[in-house]
């Protein structure tokens, strides 16, 4: 058993200590994300909470919303500290992740929030992100044809990006179903600034971000575009070729997507809807709303829940979708919590019966 070198919150399940827990990146917003949803969780005991440049300090002080782990203190991030738990997060930076994940025991799950293990083509992570591939684990979103399957008894799991997160949802039922053409998919996201991470930047502080939008990564330039196009490739049984643009909000956390595609000739409506509906009916976590609802951020705000819409442009025969979710819940620590429960054989919703926040 793991000594920690500080006292830990222990969370109590049918009268007993249950799985350990370390997070890593405990400093940041995904980081603090995954910690406040165990916080809840009635299957953990949070052991090491771990940092890098803010090692040393009380993550009360850093986290201050995070009140029954305030008196913690962040340890340096690693291999001693993050080993001897049941499960790791790891909420670091892209690149930081691989060098850890590769030296801790084979049976600890270790699940990755950070890009390192999501690309399945070598090329495409070299491209994107300039350096050496570290290979590829099951992908953590439950909710893709055949996925929650390949997440049962992992030991490694990749998290989805919040971008792509909220664009699979939103046109993976199209593509699974054979109903859309793989050649002119457009996606345009509308993200919180948090998505940024939380290290100062000038375009980010609230006199630049108030009352404005701006894009960036534009022409195919963002690097979750080949995370997008495996997804959907994946699902379609053919390559799908996406343009993605990524926006910023003036909102700290939340993404709107709006993702459309060309419907296969003789589609009809009805059809289109009747495939979203098949593919989310069952879904604790992702919802197709009645028709002449549109989703909005602020309605999943602190929740695992995704919500969207779809209407068919017969004048250009397209289908458009709009997905919302919170970036840092069901796009990043909501999914990590929810991929860990389902490796581990836990109820699949465990720790995460959070409802939206309103107004």
């Amino acid at each position: 058993m793991h000594k920690y070198r500080q006292p830990c919150i222990v969370l109590l399940y049918s009268g007993a200590m249950t799985i350990s827990v370390a997070v890593s990146g405990a400093s940041g917003y995904a980081g603090g994300e995954v910690l406040r949803i165990l916080a809840g969780h009635p299957d953990v005991t949070i052991g090491a909470i771990t940092a890098h440049s803010n090692a040393g300090s009380r993550l009360g002080e850093l986290q201050p919303h995070l009140h029954g782990l305030a008196s913690r203190i962040l340890e340096d991030t690693s291999v001693e500290n993050l080993s001897g738990h049941d499960v790791v997060f790891l909420a670091l930076p892209h690149g930081a992740s691989a060098e850890i994940a590769a030296q801790l025991p084979e049976g600890t799950l270790v699940i990755d929030a950070g890009a390192d293990h999501r690309l399945e083509d070598p090329a495409a992570w070299e491209k994107f992100y300039g350096s050496a591939h570290a290979g590829t684990w099951p992908y953590g979103l439950p909710e893709l044809p055949g996925q929650r399957e390949k997440l049962k008894g992992a030991k490694r799991i990749a998290v989805p990006g919040c971008y792509p997160t909220s664009a699979l949802l939103a046109l993976t039922p199209g593509f699974a179903n054979k109903l859309l053409l793989p050649d002119d998919v457009v996606i345009v996201s509308a993200s919180g600034t948090s998505g940024a991470g939380k290290a100062a930047k000038v375009n980010l502080i609230g006199s630049e971000i108030m009352g404005s939008m701006s894009p960036y990564g534009v022409g195919g330039g963002h690097r979750h575009t080949p995370e997008i196009e495996q997804g959907l490739s994946n699902a379609a049984g053919e390559q799908v070729t996406v343009s993605f643009t990524p926006t910023l909000a003036p909102m700290s956390r939340g993404i709107l997507t709006t993702a459309t595609a060309k419907a296969k000739p003789g589609t009809t409506a009805a059809e289109l809807r009747q495939a979203w509906a098949e593919a989310y009916d069952d879904e604790p976590f992702v919802h197709l709303l009645p028709e002449g609802q549109w989703p909005t951020t602020k309605s999943v705000q602190g929740s695992n829940h995704a919500v969207m819409q779809l209407a068919f442009d017969d004048h250009t025969g397209r289908v458009i979708v709009t997905s919302a979710i919170d970036n840092l819940t069901k796009g990043t620590a909501g999914g990590a919590v929810q991929s860990m429960n389902i490796a581990l054989g836990l109820d699949e919703s465990a720790g995460l019966n959070l409802q939206g926040v309103a107004p």
